[in-house]
């Protein structure tokens, strides 16, 4: 949340490819030390697990902001807005991006190693925590979810959400 914190800081754990089959880690925990929050607990080195963080946006003077480039693909200022690299791999890779494009609209690119069930979660997780709890309570789809549009792009996908 922008403000006195600053902007949000985010850290996903997802999990990872295997380099020789293409395929997913398949993660089964037996017991509640084996989750992946736990495994994200003891901070070891996980072979089977990627952690992903958000670019920090840096302040910028003139806009009297904090900024990120989203090269055109998002047009309005938002905490929600982020952008996902792999610090382990290469930091200037943006792996998903996500913003505002209008009131109540957002755009979310991503591309491999994430899936579009995986990106679509990290999406719906920067929304307010408040709304998510009454969409949930009230047992109904999500708003907009039935007019989602996907469009293949160049080495990325694109999912359009009017939420």
């Amino acid at each position: 949340v922008l403000g006195s914190r600053g902007p949000r800081k985010m850290k996903v754990m997802v999990p990872r490819i295997d380099e020789g089959t293409g395929q997913r880690k398949v993660l089964r925990p037996q017991s509640t030390s084996e989750s992946m929050l736990e495994r994200y607990k003891a901070a070891k080195n996980d072979a089977d697990v990627m952690i992903l963080k958000n670019k920090p946006p840096k302040w910028n003077d003139q806009v009297g902001a904090y900024v990120l480039n989203f090269n055109g693909r998002v047009t309005r200022a938002s905490v929600k807005n982020f952008q996902l690299y792999n610090p382990s791999k290469d930091p200037e890779a943006v792996l998903m991006q996500f913003g505002r494009v209008g009131k109540d609209a957002f755009t979310m690119d991503f591309q491999h190693p994430l899936c579009a069930l995986q990106a679509f979660g990290i999406a719906l997780s920067s929304f307010d925590y408040k709304i998510a709890c009454e969409w949930c309570a009230a047992h109904t789809p999500l708003p907009g979810t039935a007019g989602l549009r996907f469009d293949t792009l160049p080495l990325r996908r694109c999912v359009q959400m009017n939420l």
